[in-house]
């Protein structure tokens, strides 16, 4: 039986932004009145609501070398990724796949941080004092999938020491995009404005899970790793196979061309879009989403950045990410998708 090591304390301290900043995200972000808080040492926002207890407990959360955890940024491809991964770890099991991600396969412990309790009782019907059923249980018998936002510093250090972790990035200029409609899509966030008030939010990292950039030059940092498996939305994109058969070595698992095959067409976002299990259609029937706004499996594409922003937009953004990305050879793909 493997034996989890003690309880660490958090490395981090929860600081409220300042009030005219708290006001602003609470007008313009329905889901938020209470506003957010940074919390890591570059500034990493969760709901105000949170707290410093739930953090523990995911800063805390049970390890064993079983475990297969996907970190990601929002709107990288987590769902998507989320399902690749267990089919892969769990032989192609295709049967045991038509069952919810979350919480029945899944488990997403920081569901916690992305919701305004307050707030909540406006968009949920279920109970509000207890989200075992939206985070999964943490004590479930191992081999345990751990889908989570947080950045990987905000996790105990063993946790690459211990769990195979697969991280996914995307160019933030998409990313931006389609957190747009999905901040659009969800009461939780119910934002009202249009995209370019968005983008400021966005390149301010005053949104629930971001800043993204910094999130990923971390991951990136540390993709020597032997337990970090690191892709890019776009290589996927542009050729999943590949991508199918990098995630299956990572895992230890070895697979004819003709079941790589069958995976990657089960993972074609027309086939993808159709799966009553990934896309949770059922968020519409319970409420939590707006019916007439956008879907959970939006586009799927690359380059789709190409439609929302202006050249002002784009020369504000690529001026914004280039200081960013100063002092490390992270580069993202900006082109637009060709795969059919």
């Amino acid at each position: 039986m493997f034996k989890m090591s003690k309880s660490q304390q958090l490395p981090f301290k929860m600081i409220p932004l300042p009030d005219d900043i708290q006001k602003r995200i609470a007008s313009d972000f329905r889901g938020f009145p209470n506003g957010l808080v940074s919390c890591n040492h570059w500034g990493y926002k969760v709901s105000a609501t949170t707290t410093e207890q739930e953090l523990d407990g995911i800063f805390n959360y049970p390890l064993d070398p079983r475990d297969v955890w996907l970190v990601t940024p929002p709107k990288c491809g987590t769902t998507w990724s989320q399902e690749m991964v267990w089919l892969i770890a769990n032989d192609l099991d295709y049967e045991g796949a038509k069952s919810p991600l979350m919480p029945d396969r899944w488990n997403f412990p920081d569901f916690v941080t992305v919701i305004d309790k307050d707030d909540m009782p406006r968009w949920f019907r279920g109970p509000t004092d207890d989200f075992s059923a939206l985070t999964g249980d943490p004590h479930r018998p191992a081999p345990r999938y751990v889908k989570c936002h947080l950045p990987l510093s905000m996790y105990r250090p063993q946790l690459l020491e211990t769990c195979r972790v697969v991280y996914v990035a995307r160019n933030p200029k998409d990313l931006c995009v389609s957190l747009y409609h999905h901040s659009r899509f969800f009461y939780c966030y119910d934002f009202e404005g249009d995209f370019e008030l968005f983008l400021q939010y966005f390149m301010d990292g005053n949104i629930t899970d971001l800043p993204c950039v910094e999130h990923m030059i971390e991951a990136w940092n540390l993709r020597p790793h032997p337990n970090l498996c690191f892709l890019f939305y776009e290589d996927m994109k542009r050729d999943l196979k590949s991508q199918i058969r990098k995630v299956a070595k990572f895992l230890g698992k070895d697979f004819s061309e003709e079941q790589v095959t069958k995976l990657a067409e089960h993972l074609h976002i027309d086939n993808f879009k159709k799966n009553p299990y990934v896309n949770r259609e059922n968020l519409k029937q319970d409420g939590v989403a707006y019916t007439d706004r956008t879907d959970f499996i939006r586009k799927g594409k690359t380059g789709d950045w190409k439609g929302a922003f202006t050249a002002e937009m784009n020369d504000k953004f690529d001026r914004w990410l280039e200081d960013k990305l100063k002092g490390t050879d992270l580069r993202f793909t900006m082109e637009l998708d060709t795969q059919d």
